[in-house]
């Protein structure tokens, strides 16, 4: 890494679906950073809403690759990482919103510590921008981030300066290119959903840091259609990928002892979940999720091979924790039902007391 008298120079690739809305605001944000961009670079998974055209309009210098299909965000994102010319990429979905001097204050957190392969800023909702949406979370041994202030006013959140965190959530990351290739990048196979705590694991058991920036603020937009959570009802399609890619990602990445050690309360929350979904109509997603997990078997076995050979004797229990579980607000319980929920975090929290020191 240059000397600190030096300025790093950062590519930015910006992932991009049918975001011509969002577009003018990502790329406005980017072009006014403190911390001018080296190389900008969009990829495109296959838009049809004039999303080239945007683009060609307000930043006419930004590299455009544009891929044969939508297969998420992942595949792009790698693209990004594979065509970049700097060692630094910062990855973007299009619906963030970077404050000025965000990229800034990344890079100078990415210079303080060498052994960080991602560094992320405090995302907050748009329309509500002194509310925390996404800075982080630690790794819930049934195979969620639980995180760190998700919700909170900003005010009130936990946490100053750069933060060692064990995950990192994928809106906006400026990652170390080399290692995050090294590590395999984003599984395409997750295709949206998980794909962010499956890399953060993959780089954590590899002896990786990831921080967070807290003073580094990005404003998320709208989501991804048809799977992000912001209003009432629970979306189908998000059913089914909860469903599939957590699977996937227990069995991709846990140790056969952690799985054992962990099976009970994998089991009893499976059992809750099943019973959300029940009560909001999406319990054929979820249960079709799990028929494409075993579909998906044979290249889930492949996958948890090449993932154990890479591992740098860092133990599942040193970065599992066993709760508390995170909730959207959209459903988060009241009466009855808050009281069940209570006494589901209580359980698994007991069990992971009893249990954790038997993981792998």
């Amino acid at each position: 890494m240059p000397s600190s008298a030096e300025p790093v120079p950062v590519s930015v690739c910006v992932t991009n679906y049918q975001g011509a809305e969002h577009l003018p605001h990502c790329l406005g944000a980017l072009q006014a950073q403190t911390l001018a961009v080296d190389e900008l670079i969009v990829v495109d998974n296959a838009s049809s809403d004039g999303s080239r055209e945007v683009v060609q309009r307000v930043a006419p210098a930004a590299r455009w690759i544009e891929l044969p299909a939508n297969e998420g965000p992942c595949p792009a994102r790698n693209a990004g990482l594979q065509a970049a010319r700097n060692d630094w990429v910062l990855l973007v979905d299009n619906d963030a919103v970077l404050a000025p001097d965000a990229l800034e204050r990344l890079v100078a957190a990415a210079r303080s510590r060498p052994d960080a392969a991602l560094v992320q800023p405090r995302s907050v909702f748009f329309d509500q921008p002194d509310r925390v949406h996404y800075d982080g979370g630690a790794f819930h041994y049934v195979g969620l981030f639980s995180l760190r202030n998700f919700g909170r006013p900003l005010a009130a959140a936990e946490g100053q300066g750069v933060v060692d965190v064990p995950g990192a959530v994928s809106v906006c990351l400026l990652a170390d290119r080399r290692a995050v290739l090294e590590a395999g990048a984003f599984d395409p196979a997750f295709f949206v959903l998980f794909e962010d705590l499956d890399l953060s694991w993959r780089l954590r058991v590899r002896g990786h840091a990831i921080l967070s920036v807290e003073e580094a603020l990005c404003r998320h937009r709208g989501g991804t259609a048809g799977i992000s959570f912001r209003a009432r009802a629970y979306p189908r399609r998000r059913a089914f990928l909860h469903s599939r890619n957590r699977w996937m990602f227990l069995a991709q990445n846990y140790r056969l002892r952690t799985l054992l050690a962990a099976a009970p309360g994998i089991a009893l929350y499976e059992l809750a979940w099943a019973g959300f979904c029940l009560a909001s109509g999406t319990l054929l997603d979820h249960l079709r999720g799990k028929l494409a997990f075993f579909a998906a078997l044979p290249r889930v076995l492949a996958q948890r091979r090449r993932n154990a050979h890479a591992r740098a004797g860092v133990r599942d229990r040193d970065l599992l924790v066993g709760g508390p579980l995170t909730l959207s607000p959209q459903i988060a319980p009241r009466g009855v039902r808050a009281a069940l929920v209570s006494g589901l975090n209580a359980m698994l929290a007991l069990w992971w007391r009893l249990a954790g020191r038997l993981a792998g």
